[in-house]
């Protein structure tokens, strides 16, 4: 589904079904999806240019336009990045983009189970843990259900860097927002039905809690697209930037 908000070719009848009936209900999931996206190269971009040139891409999905190994090979030609998705399509999709790229890999592993992504021969093989690296996770953290165990997944990554790496977090919320409680529970029904997996929004302290022991980088913990907006960027919520429903940081660990 978030191929298909991104106007990408890599989807599937069932998935355009269901983020087409989800488009009905919330329009602006399809600016979310881009703005979310674009939020991911600003993050990517800046971390290349505090020297960090190894990535965790946990939850990448499938390949589309502006993925992290495309941003930081371009400033950093042997920058590393590991992407990881439950979806073996995403895996087997990803596989075939970095055909002959040694510095980029993709395993098929379930944020659920961190230490054996940590484990993951692969991502021993290409990622340096002595040294300082990114774990990305955006917009996939709202799909575990229990807060107390997405807050132990994000605990398990954290303890597992060297000094000076960085969390990257995008996380859905309905703070500020005036929600009709009956037509949320409406869509969260349709949505659990022809999904496998909740979304789960959190509140902004919620969220917090996943940069414990981190120091929070300018502008800290804000709305999807006040986090270092480019100069010439569209943004279609300035106004009102809850309306994006997205927390995002940047975190490092000293």
């Amino acid at each position: 589904m978030y191929d298909y908000y991104l106007g990408g070719i890599h989807n599937f009848p069932a998935d355009r079904a269901v983020a087409k009936v989800l488009l009905e209900r919330t329009p602006m999931l399809r600016t979310i999806a881009r703005d979310n996206r674009a939020f991911l190269a600003r993050a990517v971009r800046y971390l290349t240019s505090v020297g960090v040139h190894q990535f965790l891409d946990i939850g990448s999905g499938i390949p589309t336009e502006g993925n992290v190994h495309e941003i930081a090979q371009a400033v950093v030609p042997g920058a590393r990045v590991v992407y990881v998705d439950v979806d073996p399509d995403a895996v087997s999709e990803s596989l075939q983009l970095l055909a002959g790229n040694q510095y980029a890999t993709a395993i098929r592993a379930d944020i659920r189970e961190p230490q054996a992504i940590l484990d993951h021969p692969q991502v021993r093989d290409l990622l340096d843990f002595d040294q300082p690296m990114a774990v990305l996770m955006v917009a996939v953290l709202h799909f575990v259900e229990d807060t107390d165990e997405v807050c132990d997944i994000v605990a398990t990554f954290r303890s597992a860097l060297a000094p000076g790496s960085h969390l990257v977090v995008a996380h859905a919320t309905l703070d500020e927002l005036i929600v009709d409680e009956r037509e949320w529970e409406k869509t969260q029904r349709e949505y659990r039905q022809q999904t496998t997996t909740p979304l789960v929004p959190r509140e902004k302290s919620d969220v917090a809690r996943f940069f414990d022991e981190c120091r929070m980088v300018e502008p800290g913990l804000v709305w999807l697209n006040t986090w270092r907006p480019d100069p010439d960027m569209v943004d279609e919520f300035r106004d009102r930037p809850e309306r994006s429903s997205i927390y995002v940081g940047v975190g490092r660990l000293p």
